[in-house]
Order: structure tokens, then sequence, then C-alpha cells
């Protein structure tokens, strides 16, 4: 029963995230926060310096670290060969999952739409209309600067072995500013609501299924 317990809220993150998506509650949330004239806050120092480039470095710092654990065996002791490797390599592919969606993806921003006097003169079509262009660029779903955080969600499932508070801190941490990049990039009219919802549940799902399925699970999935 403790094992499904993650799948479970797995699950129950998915039927939330579908009944947000079927709401059309994107636009509404949009509409708070921009208007004809487009969004107050897209080139705001706060917004677009501290947490769209500074989330950028610290996604950079971070992939470093990890990528110095697995150099430098002397950090952090207590982890394994096998969680260092299954952290570095599951973070890669939750980056690798989200980039694959965002390309695939049809939808456009919400600063490209004509109702928020946008350039492209793109309307409103939900993600979930697969095929259907809104007339503009496209490649905005899912939330790619959220991923910057997000991606890093292996942290806490390696870390829990060997470092169950470090590994809290850091889950805390990688959620923390998941949520804050998202809202920094919704008032900025770069990202709907939706978009940083799916980029934390696809790196989640791709977390739990690292660490529970294939040759590079984790021994104790359920520690995290």
């Amino acid at each position: 029963m403790h094992r499904l317990l993650p799948l479970r809220w797995l699950a129950l993150a998915l039927i939330l995230l579908l009944a947000w998506d079927a709401s059309h509650l994107d636009l509404t949330v949009m509409r708070w926060v921009g208007d004809a004239h487009g969004f107050a806050l897209r080139e705001a120092w706060a917004t677009r310096v501290l947490i769209h480039e500074g989330g950028r470095l610290v996604s950079y710092v971070a992939m470093g670290f990890i990528v110095l654990l697995n150099l430098w065996p002397r950090l952090l002791p207590g982890l394994s060969v096998r969680e260092r490797r299954w952290w570095l390599l599951t973070t890669l592919a939750c980056l690798a999952v989200v980039s694959l969606v965002k390309r695939a993806s049809l939808t456009s921003c919400p600063w490209d739409l004509a109702e928020f006097g946008g350039e492209a003169a793109a309307r409103y079509v939900s993600h979930w209309a697969f095929g259907v262009r809104d007339g503009g660029g496209g490649h905005c779903f899912p939330s790619g600067h959220a991923s910057a955080a997000f991606a890093y969600l292996a942290g806490a499932w390696a870390l829990a072995r060997a470092y169950p508070r470090s590994a809290l801190a850091w889950g805390l941490a990688v959620v923390g500013l998941g949520i804050v990049y998202g809202v920094g990039q919704m008032v900025r009219g770069a990202h709907y609501p939706s978009h940083t919802m799916w980029t934390a549940w696809i790196c989640w799902a791709v977390t739990v299924a690292a660490a529970r399925l294939g040759p590079w699970r984790l021994a104790r999935p359920a520690a995290a």
C-alpha cells in the first residue's frame, strides 16, 4: 500500500490539473495581470532580471553541483555511485521531456495574444486542441523556465537515504523556486498558470518513474 502512495498522489494531481484545464481558468487569470496594452511587469527588473535571468543562473549552478557530485566522491560521501548517477540522469531526463513537449506544442505565449496587444495577433486555443494553430509562434507549452527548478526534484529522492534532512530542504527549495519562477513568468505574460503546473507534474512523474522503474531505479524509492 505504501509503495503505491506516490502513484496515487500523482494521479490525484493529474485529475486536478485536468480539471483546471477544462475550466479555462488560464485565460481568466491572465486577464487579471494583463490587458490590451500588454503586461505591465513584462520588463520589470524583479521579473525579467531577478526571476528570469537569475533563475537560469541558479539552474546552471545546481547542474554544476550535480555534475561535481559525480566527479568528486568526497562531496556528500554518504551517497552511493548509483544515487549520484541516478540524480544526474533523472534531472537531465526531466529537462529533456519538458523540452521535447515544448518543441512539439503549437500553443503560443499569452503575450502573443491579440487580446493582450501581441504582435502575433494570436487567439487563445487550449493546449489540448492538438493540431489547431492559434496564430502565434507556438512552442510555449509547458513552461521551460519552471523546469529550471522542477527538473531538480530528483535531488530529494537521491538524498533521502543518506541525508533525509537535506533531502527535505532540497525538495522544498525546488518547489518554492518553481512557484516563484512560474508566477514571475505568468505576470510577465510569458506563460499561463497551467504551463507551470504541467512542468511540475511532468518532472514529478519522470522522477517517480525513474525511482521505481528500469535498470536505474533507486533501491529505496519510498524513502523520498
